[in-house]
């Protein structure tokens, strides 16, 4: 929950007197133009940024933080060279008191997140010797391990070709449908709006839209805050959107 939210880079606020809640089982897809905010708006929430106003994640203690919201960055660096089941598992440390080796309920949700992402012939392999995309898989894992209420993830789908967009787009929306909240800032808006449940576009420092995907994705507002033309159609499949021009 944010109220009053606002965050800024030096003189100015990128985001003005946000008022957002988001309750369990939502897919939202936060979307906007480049600038607009969306990742600022993550960070100020989860205490990474300075922010005026209230944030429900920030006034928790630290580690009930960490057992109550998993990050996934934007940035898909890896810095050390160990496996990647070694990596995943780094998840469950919030879990863990000091010292403790993961128990049972530990390794299955390793387990589960290793093959949710189709990492099962990873699992031995060095992390840092992985392609691009492979990495951002991994990394997509270790924030599924956590098992926390909230799963916070800033452009998950960049870096992955077409079907693992498409796997992980369909990952994220069955934890939703599986009680999780997830929140995911995208560009892609007809991922968002095949698999969100509710989208948020930022724009201009506050809330341009909030709601349903068809709801939300007009042609009026793709044209004032996106500055394009699209194809906007149902299918068998879900909402598609296909931008086609630039205005």
């Amino acid at each position: 929950m944010l109220k009053n939210f606002s965050v800024a880079r030096g003189p100015c606020d990128v985001l003005r007197d946000i008022a957002l809640q988001i309750g369990p089982g939502e897919c939202v897809g936060l979307l906007g133009p480049n600038g607009a905010g969306k990742t600022t708006l993550m960070r100020g929430a989860l205490g990474l940024m300075a922010h005026r106003g209230a944030s429900s994640l920030t006034a928790l203690a630290l580690k009930t933080r960490a057992k109550t919201v998993a990050w996934l960055p934007q940035a898909r660096e890896i810095a050390w060279p160990v496996t990647v089941e070694t990596l995943i598992a780094l998840g469950r440390l919030p879990h863990l008191a000091p010292g403790a080796a993961p128990a049972s309920e530990d390794q299955a949700a390793i387990d589960s997140a290793i093959t949710r992402m189709g990492l099962e012939s990873f699992r031995s392999r060095i992390a840092t010797q992985l392609s691009g995309g492979e990495q951002a898989r991994v990394l997509i894992a270790r924030a599924l391990a956590q098992s926390t209420p909230l799963l916070m993830v800033d452009e998950p789908a960049a870096g992955l070709d077409p079907a693992h967009q498409l796997g992980l787009m369909q990952v994220l929306a069955d934890e939703a449908r599986g009680g999780r909240t997830v929140i995911a800032s995208m560009h892609d808006l007809g991922l968002a709006a095949r698999y969100c449940t509710r989208l948020v576009v930022l724009w201009r420092g506050g809330i341009a839209a909030d709601g349903r995907p068809e709801d939300v994705l007009t042609p009026d507002l793709l044209a004032e805050v996106f500055q394009i033309r699209a194809h906007i159609t149902t299918s068998p499949d879900g909402p598609i959107v296909q931008p086609v021009g630039v205005i």
